[in-house]
């Protein structure tokens, strides 16, 4: 096992930045998930810490060790890609062992170290067969058993799911926490998908346009988000948002004003008069209710969506031309599209970001 330091890790290609000083320690034996959209950087990051990629300046430590200029070969990590890549010629025990002969190792080394992975992976009955002859799901596990074998002291996942459809992609997401379990492991994983980096990561760094927003636990993030960025990228349907102007400001509430003149309170940091602020609120934390009152505001529904053991309701806040995404029983039959409602939003489970988009959240002493 090996803990990874990354500071002050910085990648251009000629003029063009691409990484801007990332800085992030992960722990021995931890796996850390890299999320974010497309072309953000997670996946160049993925590929320095390996050295495929040149790191044009910061300091790159792997097992307390400068790792800069060590080959890619004497890292002691392995790599599973988005594509297999396996040798189609090649039985699955011959693609699994094939590394571990081209480093000499003797064959009844070879022998038990293929076994051994193939029973952690749950492939032994499959050694004989080739590529061509196994399912997605079973390549991937290949792929994966023949980084295992060489016992790397870090392993680096780059969208290895992205290829499976999404039951196996649930399957596997399984698979690999428990791989993690067994083999205590320090782990990178690379993706784009909320659902694997909330899923999979002990912690997750959220990577936006070449920068690291946010670090933290899948709760951490998802409770508290540090700014709008990470609030909308994680959660589905994600966070609802809603343009409002800061009316008063006592202690641990802010009074806002909403479009349309809706006045609410909410549990927030301090915030000057007439700022105008971003409220945030997720789907699953409001609730249709049966009158006016404290907190409610009044909404028209607009579309509403079953999926079986819930539905999501879509409305309208007059003022406003973004759609509220609520999250009801999918026995809320009562509901019709059109339909005018009470809408209730919770005090303490509101979120509210400045104008520069940072979370106003409150200090320990009122959390």
């Amino acid at each position: 096992m090996a803990s990874v330091s990354l500071q002050q890790i910085v990648k251009h290609y000629d003029t063009t930045p691409v990484l801007h000083g990332i800085d992030l320690d992960i722990a021995d034996g931890e796996l850390m998930v890299f999320v974010g959209p497309s072309g953000c950087g997670k996946s160049t990051l993925l590929r320095m810490i390996a050295g495929l990629e040149t790191i044009s300046s910061g300091t790159l430590q792997i097992g307390g060790v400068r790792a800069n200029d060590i080959a890619p070969a004497q890292r002691q990590l392995a790599m599973v890609f988005q594509s297999y890549a396996l040798y189609p010629h090649m039985t699955v025990y011959d693609n699994m062992a094939f590394a571990l002969k081209l480093a000499g190792q003797r064959s009844d080394v070879i022998d038990a170290a293929v076994l051994r992975a193939a029973t952690t992976l749950q492939i032994s009955a499959l050694l004989q067969r080739k590529p061509s002859e196994l399912s997605g799901g079973q390549r991937q596990r290949v792929a994966i058993g023949r980084a295992i074998v060489r016992t790397p002291q870090l392993f680096l996942f780059d969208e290895p799911l992205s290829n499976l459809d999404a039951s196996l992609r649930v399957q596997m997401r399984v698979e690999i926490s428990r791989l993690h379990r067994e083999l205590a492991t320090t782990m990178i994983y690379v993706t784009h998908d909320q659902v694997e980096a909330m899923t999979l990561g002990q912690r997750i760094a959220v990577f936006n346009a070449g920068r690291i927003e946010q670090v933290g636990t899948p709760h951490q993030l998802y409770n508290h988000p540090a700014n709008l960025f990470v609030a909308g990228f994680l959660g589905t349907p994600k966070m609802n948002f809603i343009s409002a102007e800061v009316l008063a400001s006592h202690g641990a509430q802010l009074k806002l004003l909403l479009p349309g003149g809706a006045m609410v309170t909410v549990a927030a940091g301090a915030a000057s008069c007439g700022e105008r602020v971003t409220l945030g609120v997720r789907a699953e934390h409001l609730r249709i209710a049966p009158a006016p009152g404290s907190n409610t505001v009044e909404v028209q529904i607009g579309h509403i969506e079953y999926l079986g053991d819930q539905a999501i309701v879509y409305a309208s806040l007059a003022g406003s031309s973004e759609l509220i995404a609520i999250r009801t029983p999918a026995d809320a039959s009562a509901l019709q599209t059109g339909q005018r409602c009470q809408l209730q939003l919770p005090l303490q489970q509101c979120h509210v970001f400045d104008r520069s988009g940072q979370s106003l959240a409150l200090s320990a002493a009122h959390a």
